[in-house]
């Protein structure tokens, strides 16, 4: 069966024919490719043609697809048995290897994604402050919380609306939307507004694009924060363990007071975190009044793939090798744009940070949502069904960045060159 016919058959039983939206090739002239297996680099569809991915299940597979000792783990865990829903080691063995080497985790919960990572944090938030409100800076993309799928709305600062049907007024009323990298709207928000729990941002934004922040901003919103008894809270779903061990905390020497985890924490299998000092995360049940449960929560299969992940990443060079695989990835892709078809494509460009990179038809630094072209679905368009043909797969949807994995290595990029200029 074809990709296209199958897509018929999925959307009579799965609403859009997908179980994330991001998956979706809505508003693109290609159908989904439904994916039969995948190693390293390469993904192949259920018509056996071969990709050379950078989707790389949206982040979580820095080593690759398949890694051979991480699935070694996975099978030795599966062999244990899979789900318990009582203390094991596992957790543990996870747990220590990270506090071991964070200095500003003190403890960590796990949970089953960087939704409800974002979801306890809130309500962490607001528990140990006794506030209620939560600043979040438009752009920047939390999950599918009910208070975090809040878009800007107009007039004053901190004003926001509903970006999603289903959520309430009141929970909209709760959080305050700021533009990215404009302090003097956070200022006037803090001065406007005295029941602030928290403020929660994305330290490199790359849900909307790839925006990497200035230093000095990112300081001043962790200044402000603690000026006026609001903690911070660093969304490192994406960034953390991606952009260095420590993610964005260690890299901007920021000290964020909970911190979120997701992806590559889990080693490709589900799993997301939660972590702060002792003293903000013992307000969590059973030991405080924060209520958060999960019954696959820590799950053994799970655990065992994200620390031996976080085992291989820690090791010296590892993210130096990245950073040099993502700039050579960027030339090739660069040098195309210049040449493809008379320059069709050679108004974009690409922005990196670490092993992250985004294709963007714009030559201009970009630091906030308002600065992305506003016809980027109408350029991604021919972009993406000329990439697909070429068996390159980046994320269908052009706000998605791309992510390199350690399997993209010099040949993977040899294979790009030639199947670019084929």
């Amino acid at each position: 069966m074809n990709n296209n016919e199958l897509f018929e058959k999925v959307k009579q039983v799965t609403p859009g024919g997908v179980h994330s939206p991001v998956r979706s090739f809505k508003g693109l002239d290609e159908n989904p490719r439904f994916i039969k297996e995948a190693h390293g680099a390469i993904i192949t569809d259920e018509e056996g043609k071969e990709y050379i991915d950078y989707c790389m299940s949206f982040g979580p597979l820095i080593l690759g697809h398949s890694h051979p000792q991480v699935r070694e783990k996975i099978i030795e865990s599966v062999n244990r048995g899979w789900s318990f829903g009582a203390c094991e080691k596992y957790s543990y063995d996870l747990a220590k290897f990270i506090t071991d080497k964070l200095d500003f985790v003190d403890q960590i919960r796990f949970v089953n994604s960087g939704t409800e990572a974002v979801m306890t944090a809130l309500r962490l938030c607001r528990g140990v402050t006794g506030k209620s409100k939560i600043i979040k800076f438009n752009g920047c993309y939390h999950g599918h919380v009910d208070s975090m799928l809040i878009k800007a709305g107009s007039g004053l600062a901190g004003t926001a609306e509903a970006s999603s049907s289903g959520i309430t007024p009141n929970c909209a009323a709760d959080t305050l939307i700021i533009e990215l990298n404009d302090i003097e709207e956070l200022k006037k928000c803090f001065a406007d507004q005295k029941d602030i729990a928290g403020v929660i941002i994305e330290p490199l934004p790359a849900n909307n694009g790839l925006m990497p922040q200035e230093l000095n901003y990112l300081k001043e919103v962790a200044k402000l924060s603690k000026e006026n008894g609001a903690l911070l809270i660093f969304d490192e779903v994406i960034s953390g363990f991606r952009v260095s061990f420590g993610g964005m905390a260690e890299v901007t020497g920021i000290t964020p007071d909970i911190v979120t985890y997701g992806k590559i924490i889990g080693g490709g299998m589900p799993v997301g975190a939660i972590g702060a000092r002792k003293d903000i995360m013992e307000h969590l049940a059973p030991i405080g009044n924060v209520y958060q449960a999960g019954t696959l929560s820590a799950n053994p299969v799970a655990m065992c793939a994200g620390l031996e992940t976080l085992k291989i990443i820690a090791g010296e060079g590892f993210y130096e090798c990245l950073e040099v695989q993502n700039k050579k990835n960027r030339d090739v892709f660069m040098k195309w744009f210049q040449e493809y078809n008379e320059g069709e494509f050679r108004d974009y460009n690409i922005i990196t940070d670490s092993s992250l990179f985004w294709a963007v038809p714009s030559k201009d630094p970009i630091k906030q949502i308002g600065e992305i072209p506003t016809n980027l679905f109408e350029r991604f368009n021919p972009l993406q069904k000329v990439l697909l043909a070429k068996g390159v797969y980046l994320s269908p949807n052009p706000y998605e960045v791309g992510f390199m994995s350690l399997a993209h290595d010099d040949k993977i990029l040899g294979r790009l060159e030639e199947q670019l200029w084929n």
